[in-house]
């Protein structure tokens, strides 16, 4: 079966009842957990940026606390599932402000880890490919938000040397 195009989806919704489109999201929210999330954080907390924010954060801390440091592979494979984890959550949100402070924050986390990541060119690579994507991120708002973020991407780039 081939999907159609959001235009056609579109169109289709629109000839829809309240009550049917309550089934097919609740048809959708069973069917994938990705469906699910989303559904969350639309209905529940998309309404507290700042909340959500603080949860993702507190998850990520837990994450990063749970990494096994035997060797540099385990740190770089549980380091990419932290990562692929803040990526759907930045997709769920869609604001540049989200998805900076999350990459930054995520930076910040995996700067402050130990085993430091200098000792490996794939962690030390998956930092400075995230750093780049918070900046990118961090260009499209507002002065004064870019003014901050830029404070924190200094501090960062500081503790290197």
């Amino acid at each position: 079966m081939k999907a159609v195009t959001i235009k056609q989806l579109k169109d289709e919704l629109t000839h829809k009842s309240a009550n049917e489109l309550k089934e097919l999201c609740l048809h959708l929210a069973r069917f994938k957990k990705e469906n699910k999330e989303l559904l969350t954080y639309l209905l529940f907390e998309s309404h507290d940026e700042e909340n959500y924010i603080q949860t993702i954060k507190e998850e990520i801390d837990e994450q990063f606390s749970e990494i096994n440091t035997n060797s540099f592979y385990y740190i770089r494979k549980s380091t990419r599932k932290i990562l692929s984890s803040i990526k759907k959550h930045i997709r769920y949100s869609k604001k540049k402000e989200t998805e900076a402070e999350l990459l930054l924050y995520f930076c910040k986390k995996l700067k402050e880890f130990r085993p430091s990541i200098k000792r490996s060119t794939r962690l030390q690579n998956i930092f400075d490919t995230q750093l780049r994507m918070a900046k990118k991120a961090m260009e499209k708002l507002h002065e004064d938000l870019q003014y901050d973020f830029q404070i924190q991407i200094n501090d960062l780039l500081e503790n290197d040397e």
